[in-house]
Parts: C-alpha cells; structure tokens; sequence
C-alpha cells in the first residue's frame, strides 16, 4: 500500500469521524460535559366553559416542531370526552366531543417542548394554489390599490416590499391610506390581518402565524401574530413590529391561518388561559428528543437502542481503545518499556476495582510473590508451558489465601484482588523472569515500572467521567482514534527518552 492510498484512507475515516461528531454536538447537541443541565418549557392551555346539557365539541390548535423548539411530550386532561387529533398540510387540531355536558367544563393540554441547538431551515412547502382575493370594500379598496402601488415602486423584491409595507404601516403618524385601512385601530393584530390583505392584492402569498413567547414562569401567556411571506420557494417569517426577518429566538409558532385559537359548539363563556413553566432536565435527554424528532433512524441504529446491560457493557468496552492508543503514544514517542503491549491496559482495567494505590500495592505483592515462586521452580527445570500452568495455579492459590485473609481484617476493598487478570499476571512474572535472567535486575526492573507508570496514566484518562461520557455518546471518535494510532505507526523517530540516552553525542565537538 502506497503512501497516497494510506493517507486518503485515514482522511476518509477522519472525515467520517468529524462530520458524525459535528451533526451531534452542532445539530442534535449532545452535551461533552457530563450531567449538563438544560432548560426545558411545560405549556399547560386551560380551556373552560359552560355546558348546555347538549352535545359539545371543542376544537383547539395545537403546536408543530417549529424553527426554535420541537415538541417532546404532550398529554391531554378530558375525563370522559372523546379526543382526536388531526394534521393538515399547515396545522395539527384536537378534537374534545362528548355528547351530553352540563355545568362548567374543564379541559387542559399540556405540551413540554426543547429548545433546538441550531434552527430548523424554512418551511418549504407550497403556498395555496389561488390566493384569495382581497374582500375589502369602498373606500378601502382604493386605498389598499393605491398603497400597494406606492409600495411597490419603492420595492426591488418580496423582501424589500415587506419591509417597506411595515414601515408604512408603522409610520406615525400614518399616512392618509394607511389611517383609512387601520380605522382607528392600531393594534399589531389589525396590521398583519391588513398585510395579509394587501400582499393578496399584489400577488404574494401570505399567511398569519400565531405563537407565543416561550421565557419565564408565567399563568397568562398571550398570544402573538407574526407574518410568514412566500418568497424563493420557502416560507419567510416577518416580525411586525420590525419588519423585518428576525424573529425572537423564544417565539414557539403554534398554528398558522385566520381561525381563533379554540372554537366552541354546545357551550358558552369559554375562557382559555396559556401558562408556561420552566424545568431543568438532563443534557443528553433533550438531545435524544431533539434526534429522535429529526433524525430518528440516528438512534435506531445507536448504541442507545441496545438494552440498559450491554449499554453498560460498551461504557467500559469503548474505553479500551483510549488506553491502547496512549500505551502507543507512551511506547512510541516517549520510549517508556513495558510488559507486553496491552497489559498495561488490562492492569489499568483492574484498578478501576481496587482503586489505583491499593491496586498498585496489591499487583507488586503478587508480582513479587510470583518471582520467588518462579524462580524456585527454575529449579526443578520443568517446561515452558508446565512451569506456566504451574506458575498460575500457585497465583491463583495465594489470591485466595489474601482473599481469606483481607475478608477476616475487615478489608473489603481487598476484596477486590480477585479480579485482576490472572494469566496477565502469570505471563508477566514470566517474562520478567526471562528478562531478569537475560538482560539483568535493572531491565526487569524498568520495565516494570515502566508498566506500572503507563497503566497509571492510561487509569487516570480511561476512568474519569469525561472520557467515559465523550467515548460513549461519541463512538464514532473511535475512528479518529484509530487514525492517530495508524500515523503513530509510521513514526520512526527518536523517542524522548532516548534524547537523555544520547545526550553525551551532543558533548562531542
């Protein structure tokens, strides 16, 4: 393989590895930090009313996942009315029916909604196939041709018209044709019902939104009307009051159309309150909504959707490859000896039990222990793999004797022992031994601390709530691992450790 083909392999997988990691914390916003906190809204709509003792049914719009927020709960409190909801192109409805009522009627709606990490694009979909004509009437229908004319000679586009026809409507004092189309009413409400009508007259498509604003604790939200224009095949949303396209972050759109908000057949005296409560919740659980609302298939095929005990499997699973990479980084770049490549690693795996300094304590002991036993077996000059299963079982024998030994002290955590990982531990005293009996105490001696250094390190990166959190919401940085680990391969350099080594070559003039 080339050296072309090896470095576009590992753009691929770095590329691949970014852009997952980029769509999750960029658009669905998982969270790096461990137990990040996020705001979350409950919207409760309490709707009552007066019962005839006839047939009611009330309607009521209810909200979409919309630029800002998606929806993540809703529930409905009807007692023994009949519900449906509906959605249409533009709008979702539910439908309380019952066929006899009587006395005052209590109907609630509570929805819980998320704010989004990045807005969602523009509704796209098409403007109605005829716009309605204008239904004003003389004066006001004069008065409308004569302002969308002046209007639309001071306009290049949509966008400019808008803004223009709002700064018209907003003028103060207004203009003659203005003051007749408003008739003395200057409300916000009266100038996007206005606007409408008069984009109809110019042949823009137009529709009013209402929504609300989604901020602090309060029993009485009011509604708001915004304008939303069709312009360059999407829909673009106008505030009133500006003008212009930049909507409040907090505005939650809640339906769109000239309909009230909740309509009434079989009763009277209906009251509608909005109130709207502010709750912390987890990070990563608004994430998971926000993905399963628009990317779903996302989570279907994540390790989320594995049942709870082999998710907690892949908490510890995924942590591997971050202690393989920095036994590479330790044997490669810094030149520190160990036994074996990954029994650091495994060491490491076992103090997440015993805790790090018992667990050190715990590993010299039985490593010294072993020597000894090793070294007294060298005497009945046995083989290899004989001396091996020997070697083992006498381990095996002393961890149960410590065993019984921590249990009558009172010592749980010594307890522990008995997960380290025994043939680990038995092919190391045995390579220590060659090494000892080969290359001399001081290599033996280096090279184990050398192991017990790298599997400290590699303890402290691999068991910390970070990196157990970033590892698992972020599998997908294990390629971007793999990738350092594969380039750490081609290095074939000085190790800093051999800098001191050679450092009397720097003393020769």
């Amino acid at each position: 393989m080339n050296k072309i083909h090896f470095y576009i392999f590992l753009f691929g997988l770095s590329i691949i590895s970014c852009g997952l990691f980029s769509y999750k914390y960029f658009v669905l916003g998982f969270p790096l930090i461990p137990e990040e906190k996020v705001n979350a809204w409950n919207i409760e709509v309490h709707i009552s009313f007066d019962a005839q003792n006839e047939p009611v049914k009330v309607e009521m719009f209810l909200p979409k996942s919309s630029r800002n927020f998606i929806i993540s709960s809703e529930y409905f409190v009807s007692k023994a009315y009949g519900l449906t909801t509906s959605v249409d192109n533009i709008n979702r409805n539910a439908m309380w029916s019952i066929n006899e009522a009587s006395k005052r009627q209590v109907l609630l709606y509570r929805v819980r909604v998320n704010k989004v990490k990045i807005r969602n694009p523009p509704d796209s979909s098409p403007p109605p196939f005829e716009l309605k004509p204008s239904d004003l009437l003389e004066p006001y229908r004069t008065a409308a041709q004569t302002l969308v004319s002046d209007v639309r000679a001071k306009s290049a586009d949509i966008d400019t018209f808008v803004m223009e026809l709002f700064k018209r409507l907003n003028a103060q004092p207004p203009e003659e044709n203005v003051a007749i189309l408003l008739d003395k009413e200057s409300s916000v409400d009266k100038k996007v019902t206005l606007a409408v009508q008069l984009l109809a007259l110019a042949d823009i498509p137009a529709r009013i939104v209402h929504g609300i604003r989604v901020k602090t604790r309060t029993n009485d939200a009011q509604l708001e009307k915004c304008l939303e224009v069709y312009s360059n095949g999407k829909w673009i949303a106008y505030h009133p009051a500006s003008g212009t396209t930049s909507i409040p972050n907090n505005y939650l759109e809640w339906w769109r159309g000239p309909d009230p908000f909740v309509q009434l057949k079989g009763g009277k005296d209906l009251k509608t309150t909005i109130s709207i409560g502010v709750q912390e919740e987890e990070a990563i659980n608004a994430a998971m909504k926000r993905a399963e609302a628009r990317n779903p298939r996302l989570l279907d095929f994540s390790l989320f959707s594995l049942p709870l005990h082999f998710q907690s499997v892949y908490h510890l699973l995924l942590l591997i490859p971050v202690g393989a990479l920095l036994v590479v980084i330790l044997r490669n770049v810094i030149g520190l000896e160990t036994f074996g490549t990954f029994m650091p690693v495994l060491i490491a795996l076992s103090f997440r039990e015993t805790h790090l300094l018992l667990g050190i304590i715990l590993f010299s002991l039985l490593v010294a222990i072993g020597m000894g036993a090793r070294l007294y077996l060298e005497n009945f000059r046995l083989l290899m793999v004989s001396r091996l299963a020997s070697l083992l079982i006498i381990i095996i024998v002393f961890i149960g004797v410590f065993n019984i030994l921590f249990y009558k002290l009172g010592l749980e955590m010594g307890l522990s022992i008995s997960i380290f990982p025994i043939v680990i531990l038995t092919m190391t005293i045995e390579r220590m031994t060659i090494t000892l009996e080969e290359k001399g105490a001081k290599a033996a001696m280096n090279q184990c601390m050398g192991s017990l250094i790298t599997a400290t390190i590699v303890y402290f990166f691999m068991f910390n709530k970070f990196s157990r959190h970033v590892v698992f919401i972020y599998p997908e940085l294990l390629l971007l691992i793999l990738v350092i680990t594969m380039l750490l391969g081609r290095y074939k350099g000085y190790r800093l450790t051999e800098l001191f080594r050679f450092k009397e070559l720097n003393k020769i003039p």
